[in-house]
């Protein structure tokens, strides 16, 4: 999931008296007060309760809030540094938020729409984006992925898994049992924009690189999707294996991986343009963590208990 970095500023004004005869100017107006430091988040968040089972993660740069999504309960949640957790967005046809990635830069938070029963129960599932206004919660849309699929086989399953935008505001989903990514423009149009008929396993984690290209985890391997020619995907050498790759971001020119089936987030860098990469950084952790989201200068994994026996929680992880 990509992060745009955005500043503040502390703006001043002077007020001049303007009539027929002179007066005495007004006193010069005091500077804005700064906007405050957030406080640091500790280096572990248990939530005070369980039972939602987060498996996305994003941390909200404007209003300096952590996220998470929720698999049974859907709705998209702050976790505050005291385990304390609050809706933020309620939303009935939010039935499983999988992947969630802010948009500060649109005031959007956009949320991968999928039904966790499919790996439960069975059933066809679904695939939809969810785009929210970051700052009330309001919906702005609620994409049918899904749909743009042209004859889809009778026993199709759908899940959206994760979302990354560019810089144009164009977003894009992987769908992992369809074995897809889609593409939304800004008018909230989807379409396919590249389906991997290979055999291998299905897309997860995905950011964008500025170079015009996608990268996108697929169980032990990492591809490259250039937008213009996705026909022309290939598949990234490793400098070593990197199972169960799920959520992804830059961190510090890094792109950074979690590891699932390693307990360990891998951290990438590339000389070639992402042709190859190389090792440049590891942080291991305990249980099982699905994605990970850059606050500051840190890095949080999320480990949603999946059993959702226990309350989830977060970590910070340190490479090294």
């Amino acid at each position: 999931m990509r992060i745009q970095i955005l500043g503040t500023a502390v703006v001043c004004g002077m007020l001049a008296a303007c009539a027929a005869e002179p007066e005495p100017t007004a006193p010069e107006a005091a500077p804005e007060a700064a906007t405050p430091t957030p406080a640091p988040l500790p280096e572990v968040i248990v939530a005070e309760r369980g039972g939602f089972i987060p498996e996305g993660i994003e941390y909200d740069m404007t209003n300096h809030r952590l996220l998470t999504g929720s698999l049974t309960e859907g709705s998209i949640l702050q976790l505050h540094g005291d385990g304390r957790v609050t809706p933020i967005v309620s939303d009935p046809d939010l039935v499983s938020s999988i992947g969630i990635e802010v948009d500060e830069l649109r005031d959007r938070l956009l949320v991968a729409n999928s039904d966790f029963s499919v790996f439960q129960s069975g059933g066809a599932g679904q695939a939809k984006l969810g785009v929210y206004n970051l700052a009330t919660g309001e919906r702005l849309a609620m994409v049918d992925l899904a749909a743009v699929i042209a004859d889809p086989p009778d026993d199709a399953v759908y899940f959206a898994n994760d979302v990354a935008v560019t810089d144009d505001g164009t977003a894009y989903v992987t769908d992992t049992r369809m074995n897809l990514i889609y593409r939304v423009d800004t008018d909230y149009r989807a379409s396919v924009l590249h389906q991997f008929d290979d055999g291998g396993a299905g897309p997860n984690g995905i950011v964008d690189h500025p170079a015009g290209y996608l990268l996108v985890a697929r169980g032990a391997a990492l591809w490259k999707v250039p937008l213009d020619d996705p026909a022309a995907a290939t598949q990234v050498t490793l400098p070593e294996d990197v199972p169960g790759q799920d959520g992804m971001v830059w961190t510090a020119g890094r792109l950074a991986i979690v590891s699932s089936a390693a307990n360990r987030v891998v951290a990438l860098t590339s000389a070639d343009d992402w042709t190859t990469a190389e090792l440049a950084g590891v942080a291991t952790y305990e249980g099982q963590a699905t994605t990970v989201a850059v606050v500051g200068d840190d890095l949080y994994v999320v480990l949603p208990d999946f059993a959702g026996e226990n309350p989830p929680s977060v970590r910070r992880v340190v490479l090294q």
